[in-house]
C-alpha cells in the first residue's frame, strides 16, 4: 500500500533510476517495505523513482476511540506503530547474525535481513550521531533479542536512589539520553574494577586535544574484485585492505566495513565517525559505481587511520589484521560484547588537570557550532556547484565543442566543392581544426574523473562529519544543563554539594572530549582541504595545458600555407 512521507534530508539523484528529494518535501511511497534500504515513490514534482529509506519519515494516521493520532514513524522501521525517531543519511538498521549463531558464513552479505538487537526491550538503529534510536518491540521474525548486559541497567536501577537526584530528561529519545551521557554525568555509570583501555586528552596550544597515536599508520584499499559464492547465487565485491604497519593484506567486503562502522557508532559517542559511502539499489556492479565506492572507502579509511582514538580501537585492529575465518568470528563477537561503549566509554578518558571555566567552554562550543553550520552550508553549496559543473562537462561542454568542430568540418567540405580554386592543404588544416575541437570536447567529458570527482568525494566525507556535530554538541549542552540544575538544587539545600561537584567534574570530562574532537576536526580539515585544492588546481592546469598543446599543433598547420 502507498503511504505519505516527508523528507528529512535532501537527496540528489545520481542515476536515472533515482529521484531527487528536498528537505521537508512531501512524498508518496508506493510500498512501505524498503528494498535494500531504498523506497520507490513519487516526489512533489511528479517524478517517480528510488530514494534512500533513511532520508524520509512515514506519516501515519491511526484512530483510537474518538481520537485521531497522527504520528511519524522512521522510514523502514520494523514496527507498525513506532514513535518518531529521527534518522540520518548513510545509516541503516545494523544487520548481523546472532552472537550465538555458529553459522557466520552469511552474516557479511550486505543485504542480509537477520538483525541482532542489543536490548531486551528495544530495537536500535543509528541516529544522527550514531546513537541508537529506540523503538517498541517488533513482530518481525528476523529480529533476534537477547538480554541487556548487567552493566547497562545501572541507569534505571539507580534513578530512584535519592530524592534529591537531578531530574532526568523527559525526552528519552534525545541523543543526550540515548548516548548514555546523561547517566554518566549524573553518576549512574559505576566505575569498573579494571578498565583495559585508556584514551588521553592533553592540553595543546589551542586547547584540549587527543594525544597522538604512539604508532601512526596508513592503510591502502585496492583491487576491487567481483566474486561469487554458493555456486554463483550470490555476487559481491571484495577489496584488498593493506595496513602499512603489517604490510599483510586482508580481503574485506562492504558489509565488513558496515559492521566496523556500526561498532564505532555504538562505542564512541563523542567522536564524529565519518559516514560510509552510501549503498545503491541498482547498478552495484557497474564499473563507475565500484570505482566511486573504492575512492570513498579510501577517504573513509584515511580519516580512520588519522584519528588518534579511532585508529587505536581494538575492533578496528581486528578488521585490519585478521585473515583467519575462525579468528575473525571470535574477534567479531568479542567486539560486539565490548562493555566500554556509550556511557562506559567516558570512563576510559584521561583528562588534564588544568581548570576550565564552564562558561568559557560553553562559549567556545557555541562558536564551533556556528562555524560548523556555516561550513556545512558552504560545503553543500560547493557540492551543488561542482555537481552541476560535472553535468556540463559530460553533456553541455562536449556537445558545444562537437558542434563547433562539425561546423569547421562543414566549411572544409564546402571549400572542396570547387576544385580549381581549392587548396588541399588549406582544407586539411580547417578539417583538422574541426577534429581538434571534437577531441577537446571529449577531453572535457573525461576531465571530471581526474579532478571534480575527487573533490566531490572529499566534500561528501565532510558532509557526513559535519552532520554528526549537532548531536555531539547536544551532549555537552545537556551536561551543562545538569550542572546548572545540580548547583541550583545544592544552593536550595536539596542536594549535597559533593554530589553537585561530582556532576560538575563529570561534565568537565564530556567538555574536554568534545573540545579534543573539535581540535582534531580543525587540524584534519586544514590538511584535507589543502590537499583537495592543490590536487584540483594541478589537474586543471594539466588539463588546460593539454588543450593548449592541441590548439598549438593545429595552429602550426596554417604556417605552411
Amino acid at each position: 500500500m502507498s503511504a505519505k512521507a516527508k523528507a528529512i534530508y535532501t537527496f540528489l539523484s545520481e542515476n536515472k533510476e533515482e529521484i531527487s528529494i528536498q528537505e521537508n518535501e512531501e512524498l508518496i511511497i508506493f510500498d512501505e517495505n524498503s528494498v535494500d534500504g531504498w523506497f520507490q515513490g513519487e516526489n512533489s514534482r511528479g517524478e517517480r523513482g528510488l530514494f534512500p529509506a533513511s532520508y524520509v519519515e512515514i506519516i501515519r494516521t491511526r484512530s483510537n476511540s474518538n481520537v485521531t493520532d497522527c504520528s511519524i514513524s522512521p522510514a523502514g522501521s520494523l514496527g507498525n506503530d513506532s514513535s518518531y525517531f529521527p534518522s540520518t543519511p548513510n545509516t541503516t538498521l545494523h544487520s548481523q547474525q546472532s552472537y550465538y549463531d555458529d553459522d557466520d558464513d552469511d552474516w557479511d552479505d550486505w543485504d542480509d535481513r537477520s538483525t541482532v538487537v542489543d536490548d531486551g526491550d528495544h530495537t536500535r538503529s543509528p541516529g544522527a550521531n550514531g546513537h541508537a534510536h529506540q523503538s517498541p518491540l517488533s513482530n518481525n521474525p528476523n529480529v533476534h533479542f537477547r538480554s541487556k548486559p548487567h552493566m547497562e541497567r545501572q541507569d534505571s536501577i539507580s534513578s530512584s536512589r535519592k530524592g534529591s537526584m537531578v531530574g532526568r530528561n523527559l525526552n528519552r529519545f534525545s541523543s543526550f539520553v540515548r548516548s548514555g551521557v546523561e547517566a554518566f554525568v549524573l553518576g549512574d555509570v559505576p566505575m569498573m574494577a579494571k578498565i583495559a583501555e585508556s584514551y588521553t586528552i592533553e592540553m595543546g596550544p589551542l586547547g584540549p586535544k587527543w594525544m597522538e597515536s604512539p604508532q601512526p599508520f596508513s592503510c591502502s584499499i585496492e583491487d576491487p574484485t567481483k566474486q561469487t559464492k554458493f555456486k554463483g547465487i550470490k555476487t559481491y565485491i571484495s577489496y584488498r585492505v593493506t595496513p602499512s604497519h603489517t604490510a599483510h593484506p586482508v580481503y574485506r567486503r562492504y558489509k565488513h566495513f558496515d559492521w566496523l562502522y556500526n561498532r564505532l557508532l555504538h562505542k564512541f559517542t563523542v567522536i564524529s565517525v565519518p559516514h560510509l559511502p552510501e549503498k545503491q539499489a541498482t547498478g552495484r556492479f557497474e564499473e563507475d559505481f565500484i570505482e566511486k565506492r573504492k575512492r570513498r572507502l579510501i577517504l573513509w579509511m584515511n580519516h580512520m587511520t588519522s584519528h588518534p582514538v579511532l585508529s587505536q580501537y581494538e575492533g578496528f585492529e581486528h578488521f585490519l589484521m585478521c585473515a583467519d575465518d575462525k579468528q575473525w568470528k571470535l574477534g567479531k563477537r568479542r567486539a560486539e560484547k565490548d562493555e566500554m561503549v556509550g556511557a562506559h566509554f567516558m570512563l576510559t578518558l584521561q583528562i588534564p588537570n588544568e581548570h576550565q571555566d564552564l562558561q568559557d567552554v560553553e562559549e567556545r562550543i557555541d562558536s564551533f557550532k556556528s562555524f560548523a553550520k556555516k561550513m556545512d552550508d558552504s560545503v553543500m553549496q560547493l557540492t551543488h556547484v561542482a555537481s552541476e559543473l560535472v553535468r556540463k562537462h559530460l553533456g553541455g561542454f562536449r556537445k558545444e565543442f562537437q558542434r563547433l568542430g562539425n561546423a569547421f568540418q562543414s566549411v572544409s567540405q564546402a571549400f572542396m566543392l570547387d576544385p580549381p580554386h581549392s587548396s588541399e592543404t588549406f582544407n586539411n588544416a580547417i578539417s583538422h581544426t574541426g577534429r581538434t575541437y571534437e577531441n577537446i570536447g571529449e577531453m572535457f567529458a573525461e576531465q571530471p574523473k581526474y579532478d571534480l570527482f575527487h573533490m566531490l568525494d572529499k566534500l561528501s566525507l565532510y558532509q557526513g562529519l559535519l552532520a554528526n556535530f549537532p548531536d555531539i554538541i547536544h551532549l555537552q549542552k545537556g551536561a551543562f544543563a545538569k550542572v546548572k540544575e545540580s548547583q541550583r538544587m545544592s544552593d536550595e539545600g536539596k542536594m549535597d554539594q559533593n554530589e553537585a561537584d561530582g556532576i560538575r567534574k563529570r561534565c568537565r570530562t564530556v567538555g574536554f572530549a568534545l573540545q579534543a574532537e573539535m581540535s582534531h576536526f580543525h587540524q584534519q580539515r586544514e590538511v584535507d582541504f589543502k590537499d583537495m585544492m592543490q590536487a584540483y588546481l594541478r589537474e586543471q592546469i594539466a588539463f588546460y595545458q593539454r588543450v593548449v598543446q592541441q590548439l598549438e599543433r593545429t595552429l602550426r598547420m596554417y604556417d605552411c600555407l
